[in-house]
């Protein structure tokens, strides 16, 4: 798949960008829309991207800077009858990818609740992403969902006095956001790697 910034002089983008938010308004109640329209993709704050197979529009994906070193998935939708194909996967890891590269600590998202927004939880989950607090002017109800994903790397390591091990980078992290080192046998010192999200 080829993955690119998103045209806007393309019609097969403007379709897709129909067909996403007419989705999202049959889906959703009242006022639980927050998807992007065509305007507020081309803020300057939103990164848009499309990806191609052969010359069809398969996929769409947008990151937003917050401006606080975070960003936000905005406006992932597969084209009709491409589900199920890696499509939707490969475009959030290039999301991912391109939040990492800005050195974003976080990634987070909101979406909804019910059958038509369970296969898009599936996937954020896969990737990692933990249902968390409200963030970006956002209130939780109960229909929407708010999801989170740490991108902070590992913290310097810190030489604790602890004599007769050093630790070595072998775990990740674990539900509460915390990296601890598995001890190895080697002389002299310790190293705490424990980092908090």
């Amino acid at each position: 798949m080829d993955i690119r910034l998103g045209n806007f002089n393309d019609q097969r983008v403007k379709d897709l960008l129909t067909y996403h938010l007419k989705g999202m308004h049959e889906n959703s109640p009242p006022g639980h829309v927050f998807a992007l329209d065509w305007t507020g993709l081309q803020k300057p704050e939103i990164s848009f991207y499309t990806g191609f197979v052969a010359d069809c529009l398969v996929v769409m994906g947008a990151l937003k800077a917050l401006g606080d070193g975070t960003g936000e998935l905005k406006s992932m939708r597969m084209a009709e009858g491409q589900a199920g194909k890696g499509y939707g996967a490969a475009m959030l890891q290039h999301l991912i990818g391109e939040a990492r590269s800005r050195g974003y600590r976080r990634l987070s998202l909101e979406t909804g609740s019910g059958s038509a927004f369970d296969p898009a939880v599936t996937l954020y989950r896969k990737h990692g992403f933990i249902e968390g607090e409200t963030f970006g002017g956002y209130v939780k109800t109960e229909f929407n969902r708010l999801f989170h994903l740490s991108l902070q790397q590992l913290a310097a390591p810190k030489i604790s006095p602890w004599p007769g091990r050093c630790t070595m980078i072998a775990q990740l992290p674990d539900e509460a956001g915390r990296v601890r080192a598995a001890p190895s046998h080697s002389p002299k010192l310790f190293i705490d790697v424990t980092m908090w999200r």
